[in-house]
């Protein structure tokens, strides 16, 4: 009796016990299940990628690769491969071992689960867009999750935003370093993983520097990376310092064969910024510790010092302390700089969850001092804007931010799959002065303008009662800005949303009496996938009645600067539509729009 290739297989997957999946000759692969849930995948012959389906609700099932014996990966993989469903696949890499005998270990997982019928393998993964709310002019990641921006630095004209990323699932596990880069901050492209996870644990936040000077001895010019390797053990969390370095600008990194480079017994101890600090000659490192920053200096990037800490009575206290960053900045009008210390909190937010304050002071390259220890600070007053950080050596004169557009209330659950999370646009930062007090400011970075397209310019109008624009661009795709002047005129309420043709819609509003603008999501479209989404946003202004705002819709967001920079508010949105309508109204007396430009966004 004669047996074609499929038949021999299922005679060997009943010989020895196996549950068997084949997609013709060249694709097949044989999958043996073992106790307790352990499974065995054995491919024949290997192409660039397994495809691994996942079903987002599922348990955490673990995955390794194993060629002679020997485990491939310092860590094991975390997925939801999928149960019941398949939400989406990612790709398991597996382009490095072409020519060997590759299994594919894969524990926590029934031997019931659907996933077994629907692994494949394939030499393409399919990455094209399949999510309705994914911005047009924002960064998000190809496939996957993402939060933290780390590592960003500008070198030879060029943009590189690393992030924390997870390329097996678009909810939060396997941190690594995403890489992407960019020639005008807003349009970007995708170089793959830069840092991966190792035998001290996940990668974690961190940050880059371009070693001009060979202080660290890998090079002159060499870009070094500072970042948080984070361990889980039975016993408890580790967190510690590791550094790996980059000759060819920010492509690939050899990491350094003395990490970790800083210990502590601290169990939250992270998010390392390093920074060259001119007048003292030395690197600078600046580390969340806790509810504290602790400040480090180093002449080679490899051994440090503990400075100083700052944080005591210092700030809002709700949360963890993360993802520190201290600039100098100009004080406009002067030519005075003070250092701002950027730190970003979760929980303890202005309006719950996450967010970002600051402090403005002086810093001797040992010890930062805080000149209004009485008063909190906050970088955005929108729900969206957290982990903000700058660039490193970006283009002289300029201090440039960007931050994660979410909320650690509700990220892991917002209405997408393909991906979870974008950036802020980027914004350039300088301080300026209110009496007493030094505030930051946070502008729009010049370059967004250069993705206008299409501009409207409406009529000036007066707004008495209500005023409604029908249509705001014509083939509205849902990425825009909106720029306006307002000239109050006995009003004391000036509202406006934003609506589409669903009934869906963000209001806004100045109160002028308290001097405020306010934001309202709770009607914007989709909120039940969390009870902290639905929220009322508002930030304090210094003058109610003459007003320049811009807004930037970019498909599920809102960012609004108020006064070229001097507040700021985030917040993401779910429509199901395209607010393609705008409506004005006004209480008592009226207000006069005076100029009002919208951009199409590309």
């Amino acid at each position: 009796m004669s047996l074609n290739f499929s038949s021999k297989k299922s005679l060997l997957a009943i010989a020895l016990g196996l549950s068997l999946t084949v997609q013709g000759a060249e694709n097949s692969m044989v999958v043996k299940h073992l106790a307790n849930e352990q499974n065995i995948i054995l491919l024949d012959s290997v192409k660039k990628f397994l495809l691994l389906p996942v079903q987002e609700n599922a348990p955490e099932g673990k995955v390794n690769i194993i060629v002679n014996n020997e485990f491939q990966l310092e860590q094991n993989i975390n997925i939801r491969l999928a149960r019941e469903k398949v939400d989406y696949y990612v790709p398991l890499d597996l382009s490095a071992y072409q020519g060997k005998s590759v299994s594919v270990d894969v524990t926590g997982m029934p031997a019931s689960s659907l996933c077994w019928k629907e692994i494949k393998l394939s030499d393409t993964f399919d990455s094209s867009n399949r999510e309705t709310y994914r911005p047009v002019y924002h960064h998000t990641p190809v496939y996957g999750w993402m939060n933290d921006p780390n590592g960003m630095f500008y070198k030879d004209g060029v943009y590189h935003l690393y992030f924390q990323y997870n390329p097996y699932g678009s909810m939060w596990a396997n941190m690594t370093w995403g890489h992407s880069t960019s020639t005008d901050l807003t349009h970007w492209t995708y170089e793959g993983t830069a840092i991966v996870p190792d035998a001290w644990g996940a990668i974690f936040s961190g940050s880059c520097v371009v070693d001009k000077d060979n202080t660290a001895g890998f090079g002159k010019g060499a870009v070094v990376a500072f970042y948080t390797s984070a361990k889980s053990t039975p016993w408890g969390d580790v967190q510690s310092q590791s550094m790996a370095y980059s000759l060819d600008n920010g492509k690939t990194f050899i990491k350094y064969e003395h990490n970790p480079i800083l210990t502590s017994t601290e169990r939250d101890f992270r998010d390392p910024k390093v920074f060259w600090y001119a007048p003292g000659k030395h690197w600078v490192m600046m580390l969340a510790v806790g509810q504290e920053m602790q400040i480090y200096s180093s002449g080679n990037l490899k051994e440090w010092k503990k400075e100083s800490s700052f944080g005591a009575m210092q700030g809002a206290h709700g949360g963890v302390w993360e993802c520190p960053d201290l600039v100098e900045l100009p004080i406009e009008g002067t030519k005075e700089k003070k250092w701002v210390l950027i730190c970003n909190l979760n929980p303890g937010g202005p309006f719950g969850g996450s967010a970002a304050q600051y402090f403005v002071g002086s810093f001797d390259g040992k010890k930062f001092v805080n000149e209004s220890p009485t008063q909190t600070k906050w970088l955005d007053w929108g729900k969206d804007n957290y982990a903000t950080v700058t660039w490193s050596n970006a283009p002289a004169g300029r201090c440039i931010a960007l931050g994660w557009m979410s909320n650690w209330q509700y990220a892991n659950n917002v209405p997408t799959t393909q991906y979870r999370s974008a950036n802020t646009i980027a914004r350039d930062l300088t301080l300026y002065r209110v009496g007493n007090e030094l505030y930051l400011k946070s502008k729009p970075s010049p370059e967004i303008e250069k993705a206008r397209v299409e501009k409207v310019d409406k009529s000036s109008f007066k707004v008495a009662g209500k005023y409604e624009i029908e249509s705001l661009l014509r083939d509205n795709d849902g990425a825009y800005e909106i720029e306006m002047t307002i000239e109050n005129a006995g009003a004391s309420k000036m509202a406006f949303c934003l609506m589409n043709a669903k009934g869906e819609k963000v209001s806004m509003y100045y109160d002028v009496l308290r001097k405020q603008f306010a934001m309202d999501r709770s009607q914007s479209g989709a909120v039940d996938f969390s009870r902290d989404f639905p929220a009322l946003t508002v930030a304090p202004v210094d003058n109610a009645e003459k007003i320049h705002l811009r807004l930037f819709v970019d498909r599920c967001s809102v960012e609004a600067f108020g006064e070229n920079g001097r507040y700021a508010m985030t917040n993401l949105v779910f429509p199901s539509d395209t607010y393609n309508k705008m409506t004005f109204e006004s209480d008592k007396k009226s207000f006069i729009v005076k100029s009002l430009k919208i951009y199409r966004l590309k």
